[in-house]
This record gives C-alpha cells, sequence and structure tokens, in this order.
C-alpha cells in the first residue's frame, strides 16, 4: 500500500511517497473487531504464517503462532503482518530509490523509531478501514512496538501482548548492537552505506553482526547441549592429539554453525537496514520523557495486557518484563504475566514450547469471547 501523505518523524524529518509491505490472514468480521496486528523483531518481516503456492520453502516465521487453530487462530482472528519502513523485505527503506536522486536511499534514509513504525501501522489499519484492533501482539522488538501502540493509540488497542521484550534495553545490550554495527560500518565494503552504488555488500560485516546477535538469541544451556565442545571430525584427524588440527579455521561445532547463520544472514539482508533497525532498538525508552517513570509513560494504556518473559532469555531478561507489569499495575491495568521455564534463550519466542504455547492460545481464546460479546477491555488488577 503507498501513502503519498508525509510521515513526520520522532528526529524531525519526514518521508513521502513510502510503501508498506503487508499480508493478512483470516477473514475481518463485519464489526471489523477481529483484527489482531503483528509487529516483527529484527530480521523479520510482514510473511508472519504460511507458505506461498511459488515458494513452499518460504514458511511464515511465526506459523507456530498464527493460523488454523493455532493460539492466535486465523478462523477467528483477521491477522495483519506488516512490514515496517526501513526494513529491506518490500516496504520502503534504504534499498529503495530516493525520489530526490533516482538512486537508493542508502544512508540518506531517516533514521525510524519504534513510535514512527507505529505511528506508519496506525494508517495502515485506517486505509483497512480497522478503527479498533482487537490485539496488537509482538515478541523482543515487536513487544516494544506493540507497548508503542497501547499509549500513543490507547483507544484503538484493546488487548496487548508483548512476548521476550523489555521497557528500554540495558547498556549491554546498546554495546552488543553497536559491536555488531561497528562490525558492519568498517567492513571495507561499506562504503559510507553507499555499496550499492559499487556493486558489493559489505558480506563480512553482515556474518559477524549476525554471528553477535546470535549468539545472545541463545542460552548457554542450549549451545552446551547442542554443540558443546564437540569437534568437526575428519578422517585425518584422528591420529590427531585430542583430535584438534590446530588451526584458526573452523574447528568446534559451534564455530561452524554461526558462520553457516551468518553467511545465511547475509545473503539476503540489507546492511543499512541493519543499522537502523538497531538503532531504533537502542533509541526505544517511553519513560525517558517522563523523569524515568515507567508508570508514567504507561499511563495512558487502556488495554488488557498479556506479558511473556522466558527464565533464560538473558538479552530480554524476566525481570524486565516485571519491571513492566508492575507499571501497569501501578496504572490499574489487567495484566496476565507469565514466566515460562524454558531452556532456549530470547529464542523461545519463536519456538514451540508447550507451556507458552497453552498461554498465548488460553489468552487469545478471552480475547475471541470478548469480541464476539463486544466487551470494552477492562481496568481490574489481574497479575497472575
Amino acid at each position: 500500500m503507498r501513502f503519498d501523505e508525509p510521515l513526520m518523524l520522532c528526529s524531525g524529518a519526514s518521508i513521502a511517497g513510502y510503501e508498506l509491505v503487508y499480508e493478512t490472514y483470516g477473514t475481518l468480521n463485519a464489526e471489523r473487531s477481529n483484527a489482531v496486528l503483528v509487529c516483527h523483531a529484527l530480521n523479520a518481516g510482514h510473511h508472519v504464517a504460511g507458505i506461498y503456492a511459488d515458494d513452499p520453502g518460504n514458511l511464515g516465521w511465526w506459523d507456530n503462532m498464527v493460523g488454523p487453530g493455532k493460539p492466535v487462530d486465523t478462523d477467528r482472528f483477521f491477522v495483519i503482518g506488516v512490514n515496517n519502513l526501513g526494513s529491506c523485505f518490500g516496504s520502503t527503506g534504504p534499498m529503495s530509490p530516493d525520489p530526490a536522486t533516482g538512486k537508493p536511499y542508502g544512508p540518506d534514509f531517516p533514521v525510524v523509531t519504534v513510535e514512527d513504525w507505529v505511528h506508519a501501522q496506525a494508517r495502515l489499519a485506517d486505509a483497512l478501514g480497522i478503527e479498533r484492533l482487537a490485539a496488537v501482539m509482538g515478541g523482543s522488538l515487536g513487544g516494544m512496538q506493540a507497548l508503542a501502540w497501547s499509549c500513543l493509540y490507547p483507544q484503538r488497542v484493546a488487548h496487548c501482548a508483548a512476548v521476550a521484550t523489555a521497557p528500554k534495553l540495558s547498556a549491554q545490550n546498546i554495546a552488543f548492537n553497536e559491536v555488531a554495527r561497528r562490525a558492519i560500518i568498517t567492513d571495507p565494503d561499506f562504503h559510507g552505506g553507499r555499496f550499492y552504488e559499487h556493486g558489493v555488500v559489505p558480506v563480512r560485516g553482515l556474518q559477524v553482526a549476525r554471528m553477535i546477535g546470535h549468539i545472545t538469541y541463545l542460552s548457554d544451556d542450549v549451545m552446551g547441549e547442542k554443540f558443546g565442545r564437540a569437534l568437526r571430525r575428519h578422517v585425518s584427524d584422528a591420529a590427531l592429539p585430542g583430535g584438534y588440527r590446530f588451526t584458526f579455521d573452523v574447528e568446534f561445532e559451534i564455530e561452524s554453525y554461526l558462520r553457516y547463520q551468518g553467511e545465511k544472514f547475509s545473503s539476503y539482508f540489507d546492511a543499512n537496514t541493519y543499522l537502523l533497525i538497531t538503532r531504533a532498538l537502542d533509541y526505544y525508552d517511553p519513560a525517558l520523557a517522563h523523569d524515568g517513570d515507567l508508570a508514567r509513560a504507561l499511563a495512558p494504556a487502556l488495554a488488557d495486557f498479556l506479558v511473556v518473559s522466558f527464565t533464560t532469555d538473558w538479552r530480554f531478561a524476566p525481570e524486565r518484563s516485571r519491571e513492566i507489569v508492575e507499571a501497569l499495575l501501578a496504572n490499574g491495568r489487567r495484566v496476565t504475566y507469565a514466566e515460562v521455564d524454558a531452556p532456549h534463550g530470547h529464542d523461545a519466542f519463536l519456538l514451540d514450547d508447550a507451556q507458552y504455547m497453552a498461554v498465548m492460545r488460553s489468552w487469545f481464546e478471552r480475547v475471541d469471547a470478548r469480541v464476539r460479546a463486544g466487551a470494552p477491555a477492562g481496568h481490574a488488577q489481574e497479575a497472575r
């Protein structure tokens, strides 16, 4: 969908003539009251669920969550997945032509924030004729967008599901993002972000950035269970001391795995987009304008909330989710909180943990019941 009216950004810049790519699943009911918006995290996009007839290997990134009979049941809900501004999966971003030059925006694409994405998504909802969303949901960076929706458009959000997220990044998280960005920026093929004009891609920088990120998405337990200190064995290695080959090439299985993830990521993701999205993560801090008081920041929200964290998620740890819960309860909001005992680290929000899926299914069954009854979101405290 194309939008010609300029969108004012938090930076003071604006962008006009932009496009948002989106997918929908299920059927919008006559009252237009059963829409669920799914907000994506760093390297995902609009393709939330299902496969394409001409690309059966391209499975939606949250396919285990969204679909017929799944926790977010598309026999009940009309689900919208939208690719954010600045991304590289079809919506206007750094790879798109700048109307002023005819060349790709590259580093000239304006810095975007979580709030900018939400305002753009609201325009899309307007164009689809949806005044009020049954729910907004997301994990990680997507959860930040869901929280922002509840505060920026409180009358338009009945329910909000924030999964494996935080009210702002810690200094450690910002540090990880900066190291990843420096890997990209210092790649000789980056060319100040104008690598498109040189016909190259900063592959090495993207690979290292992805490897750094992927380490933070997994728990130490999962890494140990999947890889441990296992070596990549070769027949010729049998007589070597300990099996080591004493090189700086790939020696351990974990090294092989990380390199594979990095190589795969660099083949489809845009370097300038990586810089934009990680910076949007850094900037998100709704309490900043309220002297650090998160309760005051979340006071405008009227939705019913589901907040989910995972015990081994050290990048978006459970205590960060509890900060959100406490701030919402301070405002008298109705909150369901689940702290799921799962070994997978941050990636758990994308996986099929039985307890997690049961929580999501139960909560969305309640959302569906309220949609059918035409009931408004409540304000009573319901922390569990």
